[in-house]
């Protein structure tokens, strides 16, 4: 009697959670540069807080049309190859019943097993078996577009909330190195929830994130420093 094995894998979240993690880690890092550039030019708080603001727009409109237009693209090839794939099953099915116990005996299994796998999964389901094992399309790795664009541009928001809180919050004189305090410890804070729902290192996720944030913020106080916007 065959018992059911039920096992959670994280192949599932794919789809948003990479979306979900660049528009994040995008949303505090470009803003946090951003904002802490126009310190080093001199900016005033109130000049920080409207740019930090339109930041947190322009990024997030951004991030959703390029999210949109990148998955989008690749559902539009999918269902290409998908159509070609299904004319092909038509005028030569014998050509792809060979082709697929070919990928197959590739695979590891005897020609014999692989040829009666391939006419057992034909019969089953010919379009799912060879967009799945030719091609690599797979249901669990597909993204929605719209999905996609919308969990992007809703993580940017996020992500940019934390340099705005903390413009609104710090201590005149100490906007600069309260946003990069805050930026520091949120990439870290990104970095580990990412891990975690990825299921691999917490501590090299926070690294990996932090290190890069802390690289653009450093390169962006440089170039600000070069300006003085208080002369203008």
């Amino acid at each position: 009697m065959y018992s059911h094995h039920h096992e959670n894998h994280l192949i599932q979240r794919a789809g948003w959670l990479r979306a979900s993690v660049l528009g994040a880690n995008d949303g505090i890092i470009s803003v946090t540069s951003l904002i802490i550039g126009m310190a080093a030019s001199g900016a005033s708080t109130q000049t920080l807080l409207i740019t930090c603001i339109a930041g947190l727009i322009s990024g997030a409109t951004s991030m959703a049309a390029g999210e949109y237009i990148s998955v989008k693209s690749q559902v539009d090839i999918e269902e290409a190859d998908l159509h070609t794939e299904r004319k092909e099953l038509e005028k030569n099915p014998e050509l792809e019943l060979k082709e697929l116990t070919h990928i197959y005996v590739l695979r590891g299994l005897e020609p014999n097993l692989a040829h009666e796998v391939a006419i057992q999964l034909t019969a089953h389901n010919a379009l799912e078996a060879h967009a799945r094992d030719e091609i690599g399309i797979h249901e669990n790795t597909s993204a929605n577009p719209l999905q996609a664009a919308g969990s992007s541009a809703l993580a940017f928001s996020l992500g940019a909330l934390f340099p705005m809180f903390a413009i609104l919050l710090s201590p005149e004189g100490l906007v600069d190195k309260t946003v990069m305090i805050v930026g520091i410890i949120s990439l870290a804070i990104l970095g580990a929830i990412s891990s975690y729902f990825a299921g691999t290192s917490i501590l090299r996720g926070c690294l990996r994130v932090t290190l890069w944030g802390v690289l653009a913020m450093g390169f962006a106080s440089l170039v600000g420093s070069f300006f003085d916007v208080s002369t203008f």
